[in-house]
C-alpha cells in the first residue's frame, strides 16, 4: 500500500512531516534518482533508493525502528533550534545520541520558557501530538506581573484575538501570590508560537516566568533534574500513540550510544 512520502519518512523518524515537506520543496530528497513532488505517494520495495542531502537512507534502518520517546527538562536560556548559534546552548546537544535514527521535537519552547519537552524517533507521532485536531493538552505554571481583574481572567477563558486568530485557555486557575505578582496554572489545547505569553500580553499582563509541566498525560517528573532527560517506557509511549490513533509500537531496542 502506498502512502505520502512525507508521512513515510516521518514515520521512519527522519523528521516531522513539516520538516520533511520543507526538505522536499528545497530539493534535498530524491527517490530512485528523481526529485519528488510534495504530496507524491511512495510504495516500499526492496530496491527503493532514498537520498537525503546526498546521503543514502538504508531501507533496513527504516523498516525496524521502534518508536521511542524521551522527556527532557528544559532550562531557561536553552534554544530548541537545530541551527548552530554561537554562545547558545542547544537542547539537542544534551540529548542521547542515536545510531540509526534522529530525535524529532514535539513542538518547541521559547528561549525563556522552562519545563517539559518531548522528543521522539517517530515523526508521524510528533506531527499528530502537535496537531490541534487531536486536542492534546499542554499545562503550564506561569508567573505574571500586572493588574489582574475578573475581566482579564474571563477574556483569557473565553478567548482573545491574536495575530494568528482566536486563542483561549481551556483551564485557568489561580495558585498563589498577592499584589502585582501572581502564579497561575493554565491549560491549552494547541502550541502556537509564544501563545501563553501573547495571551497574557493581550490583556495587558506580562509573563515573567513560564514552566510547562505536562504534555498530554506525560507529567514533568519531580525527579527529572533540569537539563536532564528520561526515556518513557513502552506503556507510556503506546498511551501517547493511542491518544492520536496510531498503532502500538514494540519494545524499544535502546539504541543510545
Amino acid at each position: 500500500m502506498s502512502e505520502k512520502l512525507q508521512k513515510f519518512l516521518a514515520r521512519a523518524g527522519l523528521g516531522s512531516r513539516r520538516q520533511i515537506e520543507r526538505m522536499i520543496q528545497a530539493g534535498r530528497i530524491s527517490i530512485d534518482g528523481k526529485l519528488p513532488r510534495l504530496g507524491e505517494r511512495i510504495q516500499w520495495h526492496p530496491t527503493l533508493q532514498i537520498f537525503m542531502d546526498g546521503q543514502s537512507i538504508s531501507m533496513a534502518d527504516l523498516s525496524f525502528q521502534p518508536c521511542r520517546v524521551i522527556a527532557y527538562h528544559k532550562i531557561a536560556g536553552e534554544i530548541c533550534s537545530h541551527d548552530e548559534y554561537t554562545g547558545r546552548t542547544r537542547v539537542v546537544d544534551r540529548l542521547p545520541k542515536l545510531d540509526r535514527a534522529r530525535w524529532v521535537s514535539v513542538g518547541r519552547l521559547d528561549i525563556n520558557t522552562e519545563g517539559l519537552l518531548l522528543f521522539t524517533t517517530d515523526g508521524q507521532l510528533a506531527h499528530c501530538l502537535m496537531h490541534p485536531r487531536y486536542n492534546v493538552e499542554r499545562e503550564y505554571v506561569v508567573r505574571v506581573f500586572g493588574v489582574i481583574n475578573k475581566r482579564c481572567i474571563n477574556s483569557l477563558r473565553d478567548g482573545v484575538i491574536l495575530k494568528d486568530g482566536l486563542a483561549a485557555c481551556k483551564t485557568l486557575n489561580f495558585v498563589r501570590g498577592t499584589g502585582m505578582n501572581r502564579w497561575y496554572h493554565m491549560t491549552l489545547l494547541e502550541g502556537r508560537n509564544r501563545e501563553v505569553r501573547r495571551l497574557w500580553e493581550a490583556v495587558g499582563v506580562q509573563v515573567n516566568r513560564l514552566i510547562r509541566i505536562r504534555f498530554g498525560d506525560i507529567v514533568l517528573s519531580k525527579n527529572l533534574s533540569r537539563g536532564c532527560w528520561q526515556e518513557l517506557d513502552v506503556t507510556s509511549v503506546n498511551f501517547l500513540r493511542n491518544q492520536v490513533g496510531l498503532v502500538q509500537t514494540r519494545k524499544s531496542l535502546g539504541n543510545v550510544v
